[in-house]
């Protein structure tokens, strides 16, 4: 089915006049947090490789990766804990709540005084990080025209990849004059937005009808009091596992290539600051794929876009092992972020699309908590490569065959309840 038939039973007159003016700003404020979220999980990558030879920690590159997986961790239960408690809090008070956790765990960061230490600050700041993430995905999507929404969530969810920009470009300047500390410190900046965040999202009460169900024009559902219950039956089971799995294998990739990526091209014999460009072309080339790929997903159906940006993943990733002119290995590292970061968001936005709005938010507690195990696994299996020294070619087979596993598991997703087509 095309992107439009997709959400023809969640179809809404486009907002006009200070609604579509409301919509955007909430849209808005949703990039500005994913943005800082990009930048608090993208951070550890850029300074992984000083970190790796900060003398008083000693790190190791298995304690490094693990490191790395304690974001992730928290995130899981963040991500679990937002779908469990939405119908309970509403998801304005887990927003204002989560950035405000997030930010000051990464305070905490930059005052680490041991490698135990800042791991435990990361797994903290890790729950803040995971809550806001599928309450922005559900709030974008019900504050957008349905007829736009892949577009609406890739521009949305951009800001991500725009965080991580943000971590790459800055390390290149802060890293040489005031160390890895001055970095984590920069993730006090989301504190700047709470007010706009408790003035401008919609507010709603524990037992409300969502406000995409009255603008819509039909019931609210039955609210599940935050439950998962509704995932576990028929005929939203399926479904669920697969995009649960999907996600594993994406976020494996997005947290496995952005936390090692410098670290891996500085072993295959490139300075620093070329390894810290790569991890900043990995994130553009997220944005402009995304972009691209969320306007043809609602043109012909995201699931076809999704398994064929896997495919990209794969190809790219595995190219990436020989050698290349500069411009070759550049073009071939923004395919991989397009195959990687931009295909987790548009399986974010599928999802979105995919399940009836009250149970928006669940699902994409659920797809996104489970899918936290893949972005644990990711930074500790390329800590486990580093660790045993395999050659820099090998780093890149071994990324290559889970993209490829997951163009086979988007292939296999049904077709959306109630809808005929491909989805």
């Amino acid at each position: 089915m095309t992107g439009v038939q997709e959400v023809a039973a969640d179809v809404r007159p486009a907002a006009t006049g200070p609604g579509r003016a409301r919509a955007r700003t909430v849209i808005a404020l949703c990039f500005a947090v994913l943005v800082f979220d990009g930048y608090d999980l993208i951070v550890y990558g850029a300074v992984l490789p000083e970190l790796l030879h900060h003398e008083p920690w000693a790190l190791t590159p298995a304690q490094a990766g693990a490191i790395g997986s304690h974001a992730a961790a928290g995130m899981l239960v963040g991500a679990l804990g937002a779908g469990a408690l939405t119908g309970l809090v509403g998801r304005r008070r887990i927003m204002l709540l989560g950035v405000a956790w997030f930010s000051l765990s990464m305070a905490a960061c930059a005052l680490a005084t041991s490698a135990a230490t800042l791991g435990l600050y990361r797994a903290l700041g890790g729950i803040g990080l995971g809550a806001v993430m599928p309450t922005a995905v559900a709030l974008t999507a019900e504050h957008c025209d349905p007829r736009r929404r892949g577009r609406t969530n890739a521009l949305m969810f951009s800001g991500y990849s725009v965080g991580g920009i943000l971590a790459a470009a800055l390390a290149l300047w802060v890293l040489p004059a005031w160390g890895f500390r001055a970095m984590f410190a920069v993730g006090l900046a989301p504190l700047l937005i709470l007010p706009l965040l408790a003035r401008h999202l919609p507010d709603e009460s524990a037992t409300g009808t969502p406000p995409a169900a009255v603008e819509e024009g039909r019931a609210a559902a039955p609210r599940h009091g935050g439950s998962y219950a509704a995932l576990r039956h028929p005929p939203h089971r399926l479904p669920a596992l697969l995009f649960a799995l999907i996600s594993f294998v994406g976020l494996l990739l997005v947290y496995g290539l952005n936390t090692w990526l410098p670290q891996i091209m500085r072993a295959a014999g490139y300075p620093l600051t070329d390894s810290l460009v790569f991890l900043v072309v990995l994130n553009a080339g997220a944005i402009l794929g995304t972009l691209a790929g969320g306007a043809l997903g609602d043109r012909v159906g995201m699931r076809p876009v999704i398994a064929a940006a896997f495919c990209v993943a794969a190809g790219s990733v595995l190219l990436l092992s020989a050698v290349h002119t500069t411009p070759v290995l550049l073009a071939l590292v923004a395919l991989a972020g397009f195959g990687t970061i931009g295909t987790q968001i548009l399986v974010n936005g599928h999802v979105a699309a995919y399940f009836p709005a009250h149970l928006r938010t669940e699902a994409l507690g659920w797809t996104l908590g489970l899918g936290r195990l893949g972005a644990i696994a990711g930074p500790a299996f390329g800590g486990f490569l580093a660790a045993r020294g395999v050659a820099p070619a090998w780093n890149f087979y071994a990324f290559a065959v889970p993209a490829a596993l997951a163009a086979v598991l988007t292939t296999l997703l049904p077709a959306r309840p109630g809808a005929n087509g491909t989805n």
